[in-house]
């Protein structure tokens, strides 16, 4: 899962901003047409997550993910061979519909049910490493860029998505799938490790329908929004005040460092807080850091160390969107809830790239935009307060 994730997010996510300058230079289409079509494959991604979690309830991560790899490799070979903008874009559709099988939801999903109760151990890791795909595949798309064009760069990458993910999920994730704990409380002499025949997980409508399931797709949405528009948008808030593109982008880079100072430190904090108090803070943390980015001037030294600290909270947060199903409901039907959880979170955050450029002229500037994001950050802790259900599941029930 750790090559397949960081090889997976490399190609699909981070090379596009490396290869966007030579497409727009090569093909004559906007800047704005071809980062939309990337941002649709973005919302499609969290659409498609839908289904896709509830089949991986019932069969696993095994053939969805490696089908998953499989159209992924599709996706970039036709993005690469784009005869147009429109075939451009039904080409980042597809790789939408890939992402959804093959990035963290499905890794998520799959760890959660294997690992039980050292599933929190195995999402660290796994985030950990996949962190770094920006710091592997940024550089390698840049040398790739100054042999081959856009388009035969995207074919390498598309050749060591193939060679890397698909074998690894056909092979590695053969594991027989645990049943959920309805199917998998047999008598005394049942043998939990058996391979499981396909099921059907719990009926999770009463769990969607309820005000805590709810109150958190709204929180993890609103949160998600101003988060992904202050990591878009903190360059030009920081060439605004005054900063050069080489400051505001070594700021971005230290904020990623700070994501990976925050996964770091989530196991601790999640022994020494409760479920409210955590989603809660974590989401409080991300509007103070965000206001802070707002309203202090400066020196350039004390923004950098805000940058860090927003970084840390945001990457507490990808951790806690990976367990939040769990610590509130259990992992029988993981995949399906997480799914439903997610989608909006990823259309909220494809769009908000978009959304905090457009809002930072009609509010006059983006320390006005970044104060609008610090206020919707505090909705979402606000609204956190009641994520938590009246009967949660002991420690045991979560993970069995």
């Amino acid at each position: 899962m750790c090559i397949t994730e960081i090889t997976s997010w490399g190609v699909l996510y981070y090379a596009f901003p490396v290869l966007a300058p030579a497409i727009t230079d090569d093909t004559g289409w906007s800047a704005s047409a071809s980062t939309a079509a990337f941002s649709v494959a973005l919302a499609v991604s969290g659409i498609v997550g839908i289904p896709v979690g509830r089949l991986l309830d019932r069969r696993g991560p095994h053939l969805l993910m490696t089908a998953g790899s499989a159209v992924a490799v599709l996706a970039v070979l036709a993005v690469a061979w784009a005869p147009n903008l429109w075939w451009f874009a039904a080409a980042w559709v597809l790789a939408g519909v890939a992402m959804s099988a093959i990035l963290y939801q499905p890794a998520f999903a799959a760890l959660t049910r294997w690992y039980g109760p050292g599933h929190l151990a195995a999402l660290t890791t796994v985030t950990l490493v996949a962190g770094l795909a920006s710091t592997v595949f940024a550089p390698l798309t840049v040398a790739l860029a100054a042999h081959f064009s856009w388009r035969g760069v995207y074919v390498v990458l598309a050749a060591v998505l193939a060679v890397v993910t698909i074998p690894l999920h056909a092979v590695v994730l053969r594991r027989p799938w645990p049943p959920p704990p309805a199917a998998a409380s047999g008598g005394p002499g049942a043998d939990k490790h058996a391979p499981a025949a396909p099921h059907s997980p719990p009926d999770v409508r009463p769990v969607i329908r309820s005000r805590p399931f709810l109150l958190l797709v709204a929180a993890m949405t609103i949160g998600s929004f101003g988060m992904y528009a202050g990591v878009v948008n903190l360059v030009p808030l920081l060439t605004e005040r005054g900063s050069s593109t080489t400051v505001a982008a070594w700021a971005l880079g230290l904020g990623g460092a700070g994501q990976v100072v925050g996964r770091l430190g989530y196991a601790a904090l999640a022994r020494r807080s409760g479920v409210r108090g955590r989603i809660t803070g974590i989401f409080a943390a991300t509007a103070l850091t965000t206001a802070m980015l707002a309203f202090v001037p400066g020196p350039v030294w004390l923004l950098v160390v805000i940058s860090v600290l927003a970084g840390a909270a945001r990457g507490m947060a990808t951790l806690l969107s990976a367990t939040a199903v769990t610590e509130r409901w259990g992992a029988a039907s993981y995949g399906t809830l997480s799914g439903i959880l997610s989608a909006p979170a990823m259309a909220a955050s494809a769009l908000s790239p978009w959304a905090g450029a457009a809002l930072a002229g009609p509010l006059g500037g983006y320390a006005h935009m970044f104060a609008l994001l610090a206020a919707l950050g505090g909705t979402a802790a606000v609204l956190a307060l009641g994520t938590v259900p009246a009967h949660m599941p002991t420690a045991r029930q979560r993970v069995e």
